[in-house]
């Protein structure tokens, strides 16, 4: 069964690179990757918070998020 990674991003460009980057470097064999453009699908906002994500780029996997460089804060998406 594959393991869940879950990619939220605003859209900057510290966030489309490091999406990219993220994206290819994924075993899409072993996870399933969901990416999420908190700028565009304000609605997922409250589950990044819930997921521990305090800013954005951020990957979410096996239930740790791991904050990758500083786009943006997350109160800024709300």
């Amino acid at each position: 069964m594959k393991s869940k990674a879950i990619f939220y991003h605003a859209g900057c460009p510290v966030c489309v690179a490091a999406e990219q980057n993220v994206a290819a470097a994924l075993d899409t064999s072993r996870f399933d990757v969901d990416i999420v453009h908190l700028g565009t699908d304000k609605s997922r906002v409250a589950e990044a918070e819930a997921a521990g994500v305090k800013s954005v780029p951020a990957l979410v996997m096996n239930g740790t998020a791991y904050h990758i460089n500083f786009g943006a804060d997350l109160s800024v998406l709300k």
